[in-house]
């Protein structure tokens, strides 16, 4: 029993070492579990969980329809293409069911990516962004990040001036490595 237990144990830690490390068992790929986890993946962006998933994928797998789909929903996503997402993803709303709270994840990266890039925003442009809900739910995604909106339909995001931190860069060169590097140029 003890050697059949070490020899399991030789089997995992020669599996960890190199660059299969990360493919234990390609012949059991199943295109919707991976499916899955891409999905959970993308409501945790903007950390780099979908990223490192995708990268786990065999080019082979990655042209299959779902998995081909979901990748291209996150490529969206992360270059900040949100109305194609939303309009994209309607056509593959098969693809979300049984993932709880996918889409407010996605509003909550993307209210991430809009309250690092922008001061003021149209009411009409954030809404397209959050993929066109009712207006109630702009106004809870608003008061959840403190963005207030004026009389022209503009909406306050940050004063973006206000975070910005000058910083001091103190350089130490000593003379003898800026003499040995004079005397190599001439």
């Amino acid at each position: 029993m003890a050697s059949a237990f070490e020899q399991m144990r030789a089997n995992v830690g020669k599996l960890l070492r190199g660059i299969d490390r990360y493919q234990f068992n390609p012949a059991y790929f199943q295109v919707t579990v991976t499916s899955q986890i891409l999905l959970k993946a993308l409501t945790n962006l903007p950390h780099t969980d979908f990223t490192l998933c995708k990268c786990m994928i065999d080019q082979t797998h990655q042209e299959e329809r779902p998995i081909r789909q979901i990748l291209y929903l996150g490529n969206l996503l992360e270059t900040c293409h949100f109305q194609s997402f939303w309009s994209s993803l309607e056509e593959n709303r098969e693809f979300i069911d049984g993932i709880t709270g996918f889409e407010d994840s996605v509003r909550k990266f993307i209210c991430h990516v809009v309250g690092i890039t922008y001061q003021n925003i149209e009411h009409r442009l954030l809404a397209e962004m959050l993929g066109d809900p009712l207006d109630t739910q702009v106004k809870v995604w608003m008061s959840k990040y403190g963005w207030t909106e004026n009389e022209e339909e503009q909406i306050f995001i940050f004063n973006q001036e206000e975070s910005v931190k000058p910083k001091n860069i103190v350089e130490k060169i000593d003379f003898e490595s800026v003499s040995s590097i004079m005397a190599t140029s001439q």
